[in-house]
């Protein structure tokens, strides 16, 4: 199994043998952050979808009206032999202009894409029959409108260098949570295609058995950076599923790992976070790798027992 994480930069060297590209249509222009009018629209969101959110989880209804697998299997393949190989692709932090969409949607959508190391080698990859969005699928704020424009167009537009769509599962960040997750509920966990990519979440959360023993999990943090009660008994039961040679992929909204080092939190006993009791009580050791975006950057790092925690939010 391979994830493939793009870093954005290093994309203009990617690819060895830089075939024809198709015709780049005309797309919305990148987030003016300091217009005025856009902050003012984008602080009123945030304001009004924090106060909606704490007294209306929706989270709390889409698990008793959304009834969803306990983890969708691709350790198999279709005549159910286990896989010796699945590559995936991970992409976070998209949807803000055209130019930068697209530019990522053309490596991930590329059927094969050469990636160069610093030494000089050369490493084959191919794209990925799954693909993650690991939050932050639309800026500024969410609406169907500006999902459709500014995250559907672009990697709809990109599949023309593929034959199939692959598989889309999506974790939501902030910006995803500036409607009330309406719209990102509408898009991802409806079973809806689109000419990019076939969604089968039916939850804001979700667990993928992969080959060899992996998972991926993905969780939504919502917008005070917790996970609610009906998520956290649905990954108990994932738990149980995983055995004790297993190990977990966990993909947060946010790199909790380096956020806490800039906000510490101060004792909160039986106050604590649940998703500080899902990664501490649930999965412990069992957690190999941690993926994140909402930081703009790549950046990988490991601890002492070899554990990696991953930033990869260049989408």
């Amino acid at each position: 199994m391979a994830v493939r994480t793009p870093d954005v930069s290093t994309l203009p060297g990617l690819r060895e043998k830089p075939g024809p590209l198709p015709d780049v249509p005309p797309g919305k222009p990148m987030v003016a952050w300091y217009d005025p009018g856009v902050l003012a629209k984008t602080g009123m969101k945030t304001l009004l979808s924090g106060t909606i959110g704490r007294q209306a989880d929706r989270r709390l209804l889409d698990a008793v009206a959304r009834p969803q697998p306990l983890a969708f299997d691709y350790s198999e393949d279709d005549d159910h032999h286990p896989r010796e190989e699945l590559w995936l692709d991970y992409v976070a932090d998209l949807g803000d202009g055209w130019d930068s969409t697209y530019a990522v949607a053309s490596a991930v959508m590329a059927p094969a894409l050469d990636v160069r190391d610093a030494s000089g080698k050369v490493h084959p990859t191919k794209g990925g029959e799954v693909l993650v969005f690991g939050g932050d699928e639309v800026y500024p704020t969410a609406s169907v409108e500006e999902y459709q424009a500014r995250t559907v167009v672009p990697y709809a537009d990109a599949l023309n260098r593929r034959r199939h769509r692959p598989h889309l599962f999506a974790v939501p960040g902030n910006h995803d949570w500036y409607d009330g997750l309406v719209s990102f509920t509408r898009l991802f966990c409806q079973g809806r295609r689109s000419q990019g990519w076939r969604t089968k979440q039916q939850r804001s959360y979700f667990a993928l058995r992969l080959p060899h023993g992996w998972w991926l999990l993905g969780t939504d943090m919502q917008l005070d950076s917790d996970l609610d009660a009906s998520q956290v008994e649905f990954f108990q039961k994932v738990a149980k599923e995983i055995h004790g040679t297993d190990r977990v992929i966990l993909c947060n909204a946010e790199p909790a790992w380096i956020k806490q080092q800039v906000q510490p939190r101060a004792g909160r006993g039986f106050m604590d976070h649940n998703i500080d009791f899902l990664e501490q009580k649930v999965l412990g050791k069992k957690v190999s790798v941690f993926l994140a975006g909402d930081l703009h950057h790549y950046r990988r790092h490991e601890d002492a027992e070899g554990r990696q925690k991953i930033v990869a939010g260049g989408g």
